[in-house]
């Protein structure tokens, strides 16, 4: 990895700019030329390194989605997870070592839509489907310092300001015309050309200030978590990724929750509902590391500091990705506002 494509991945995950021409302000940054920087990042995204540049939003600030487990018997778990992939509702779909081997993610505008693909799911497999909406985050955030890649070992709780306000999950609606336009355009990521935000006004029927203006008061009420580089852990070293679900006491899942979220090597903290009798596990966190001893080790580390010798948990660790991109919340048809260009924009 050169040094611009390890600072490119590293330094930019987070806060993009949201000026006319973001990446010659990357490559002012890097001592380099704009046009390296685009040709560097195309090379990423070609090469898997990188998903997107572009936004991440909140769960269910927009739209809805749900986590789904399926337990596939191993000579149909190909042709599965085929199916549940060509759905463009769904984002992530993994092999997982568990009885319920195929976990996947189903992004969609409303509840309504991702109970109906867990249903043609269910119908077309024969097989039942575990719907694990989520009931509280207590930590969401996929970025990775590539700085530091063995920060696992001797890693520190995040301070509570670091680690973020709770959000409690409350499905909603798209919000109106003009930030559906705008969301739909942004959602598989920025075209990587100088005036990105230029090219995406022209699709949509807006200017340039619009969209830049738009995306500010997304990301200031939270809708987008953060707008960067997304990166994808595996290619970058992250070759061992593990979900640790936990049975907590329902008096203790804030609580704890909370705590387990705090990890600096935790990506991922939240409560989803238990579905007895098949599934009785409450609380979800995610590991990622360089080996399987190292999550290993980290998990025994949750264990030691948080008093979970006695909790029932499972790890299962990922074995095959089939599917892993952006989620897309606005369907093709609807990234054009429905409102005139007089119509009121966000202040």
């Amino acid at each position: 990895m050169t040094e611009l494509e390890l600072h490119l991945l590293n330094d930019f995950q987070r806060d993009f700019p949201l000026v006319p021409a973001p990446f010659g302000v990357l490559a002012g940054r890097l001592g380099a030329s704009e046009g390296q920087v685009l040709e560097t990042l195309a090379v990423l995204q070609a090469r898997g390194a990188i998903s997107r540049v572009g936004a991440v939003f909140r769960p269910h600030s927009i739209g809805s989605s749900a986590l789904a487990a399926m337990a596939v018997p191993a000579g149909e778990l190909d042709a599965v997870a085929e199916l549940v992939s060509a759905y463009p509702e769904v984002n992530h779909n993994y092999e997982r070592e568990h009885r319920f081997n195929l976990w996947f993610v189903v992004a969609a505008p409303d509840e309504a839509r991702v109970r109906e693909v867990l249903g043609e799911i269910g119908r077309r497999t024969g097989l039942p489907t575990l719907h694990l909406p989520m009931v509280e985050d207590y930590h969401i955030d996929l970025g990775f310092d590539l700085m530091r890649p063995h920060a696992g070992r001797n890693s520190i709780e995040r301070s509570g300001a670091a680690a973020g306000a709770l959000h409690r999950a409350s499905p909603a609606g798209l919000p109106h015309a003009y930030e559906t336009a705008l969301i739909g355009a942004i959602q598989q990521g920025l075209p990587l050309v100088p005036r990105p935000y230029a090219q995406i006004a022209a699709g949509i029927g807006l200017s340039e200030g619009e969209v830049i203006a738009g995306l500010a008061y997304l990301a200031e009420q939270g809708i987008i978590k953060r707008m960067g580089v997304v990166v994808r852990h595996h290619e970058l070293g992250y070759r061992a990724n593990a979900m640790v679900v936990w049975d907590i006491p329902d008096e203790q899942v804030g609580a704890l929750g909370g705590r387990i979220g705090r990890f600096d090597f935790v990506t991922l903290c939240y409560q989803r509902p238990r579905r007895l009798p098949a599934w009785r596990y409450n609380l979800f966190s995610m590991i990622h590391g360089q080996g399987r001893d190292e999550v290993l080790h980290l998990v025994e580390r949750l264990k030691d500091e948080c008093g979970l010798h006695d909790i029932a948990h499972q790890v299962l660790f990922s074995r095959r990705r089939f599917k892993q991109c952006g989620a897309r919340y606005v369907a093709g048809d609807a990234a054009r506002p429905a409102a005139p260009r007089s119509a009121a924009r966000p202040g």
